[in-house]
């Protein structure tokens, strides 16, 4: 998934975790505005703790964007959406 032509940004999250929750909306409202130019994927670090041991999770949530299969930037802690928008260009314009 993180190989797609398509920048990806997975957020990786549980269901235990606040900020996470009141995260989400903000997650996927940026999600549906940026569809077709990027992809958003989740990945609940409880059900896929494989996945985030190979990612190295240390807290949730943690966003990652990967271009050409490559992590090109990363932040942990929830944003509200503006700061999420800005952070998210930023991240879209590194690689």
């Amino acid at each position: 998934m993180i190989n797609s032509e398509q920048p990806v940004v997975v957020d990786f999250w549980a269901t235990w975790c606040n900020p996470c929750v009141g995260f989400a909306p903000v997650f996927e409202q940026v999600a549906e505005e940026r569809k077709g130019e990027v992809r958003f994927l989740k990945v609940d670090t409880e059900a896929q703790q494989q996945l985030a041991a190979q990612f190295q999770i240390r807290s949730i949530p943690t966003i990652m964007v990967f271009k050409s299969g490559q992590r090109v930037d990363m932040i942990n802690g929830a944003l509200p959406k503006t700061q999420f928008d800005q952070w998210l260009n930023q991240a879209l314009s590194k690689g």
